[in-house]
């Protein structure tokens, strides 16, 4: 749940600075047609919680897929949950860091940190299934 909600944030903060620039700026929305035009008009910290939200599609699944996977077939357990929580606050850290100042090698660690988990998970739901 916090992933989703975490989502839902990242799309609200997207959503009200886009709206801030474009009024504050006059901009018309017939100007953001295509996907580059958006990347040309509006600068980098408005762009940032987009860019957040993208990546918040991508890894993000595969968790959402796996704890499902766990669930339905009851192989939850303390160390699935540990890890499972080590990625969720790590891509909030990760979300946190990218819609506010933005340094990338921050950004990239704690993207580091909560991806490891995920694939230890992964690779351990892997050998329990295929070993």
């Amino acid at each position: 749940m916090i992933m989703f909600l975490l989502t839902m944030v990242v799309w609200l903060v997207m959503f009200v600075r886009r709206m801030a620039y474009l009024g504050a700026n006059n901009i018309d929305a017939e100007q953001l047609k295509a996907p580059g035009d958006v990347e040309s008009l509006l600068p980098a910290p408005v762009q940032a919680p987009a860019n957040n939200l993208r990546n918040l599609v991508e890894l993000p699944v595969v968790f959402y897929a796996l704890c499902l996977y766990l669930t339905v077939y009851t192989q939850v357990d303390s160390f699935y949950v540990t890890c499972a929580w080590v990625f969720v606050v790590f891509r909030c850290l990760h979300s946190l860091v990218h819609c506010s100042y933005n340094k990338v090698m921050h950004r990239f660690l704690v993207y580091l940190v909560a991806s490891l988990a995920l694939w230890v998970m992964v690779i351990r739901a892997a050998l329990a299934l295929f070993f």
